[in-house]
């Protein structure tokens, strides 16, 4: 988790060797990928976002969309995701359908290789 040891990387007493995410993180843009450092597919991300119920109407989906983007890059919001570590990513309802099937994919598959149970 980023935010506890955010200080001390800028403060330089830590060094972060990589980040775990597809880009560079803006406030450390210095701070390669883990792939630019020779680990390529090694990405663990957390993306949050906003779920409707199946069958809501499109329009409905589409003004959610335009109003929770405009929110998220705005300045107060972009502060606070700054603060817990992350970068505001706005992306559409499709294209964040996809990258809950990717993940879901990625984690299932380490999972059953793993052969992990839930007791």
């Amino acid at each position: 988790m980023l935010p506890p040891a955010l200080g001390n990387l800028q403060a330089g007493s830590l060094r972060a060797i990589a980040v775990l995410s597809e880009k560079r993180f803006s406030l450390l843009p210095d701070v390669p990928t883990a792939n630019e450092s020779g680990l390529p597919g090694f990405e663990s991300v957390l993306h949050y976002g906003l779920l409707a119920p199946a069958g809501t109407p499109r329009d409905i989906v589409e003004r959610l969309n335009r109003e929770l983007s405009a929110l998220v890059i705005s300045e107060e919001v972009t502060r606070r995701i700054h603060a817990e570590g992350g970068d505001p990513l706005v992306s559409t309802p499709e294209e964040y359908a996809a990258d809950i099937d990717a993940e879901e994919t990625k984690w299932a598959k380490l999972i059953r290789r793993l052969n992990l149970k839930v007791e």
